[in-house]
């Protein structure tokens, strides 16, 4: 089951309150305090991330089985765990980016 959980959305603007992410060399902002999930990411030049992610914005969705929703699909970014807990992929669908989350519960 896929579950609507954030919209992503790249910028190259500084906004309050981002969560650097070192691994991937951005900052995060803006879901916390968002009613609808929409979330910045601002991209430091030497990000290891794909263009497509850091030009595009991106869907995100909440699912039970990250595995299973992957067959078959164009992976743009392999399954990985960017924190304790969290399991995320990113596939390719009609040209754009898409995020799949797997929660550890």
């Amino acid at each position: 089951m896929k579950e609507y959980h954030h919209l992503g959305i790249p910028t190259s603007e500084k906004r309050t309150n981002e969560k650097y992410l070192e691994k991937y060399k951005m900052y995060i902002s803006g879901y916390d305090e968002s009613e609808f999930g929409v979330e910045w990411m601002r991209f430091e030049k030497e990000s290891p991330l794909p263009e497509l992610v850091k030009s595009i914005p991106h869907v995100a969705f909440k699912v039970d089985d990250l595995n299973a929703e992957l067959e078959g699909k164009e992976i743009l970014i392999e399954p990985n765990s960017p924190s304790k807990g969290v399991r995320v992929a990113f596939i390719i669908e009609n040209g754009a980016p898409v995020e799949f989350i797997e929660f550890d519960d």
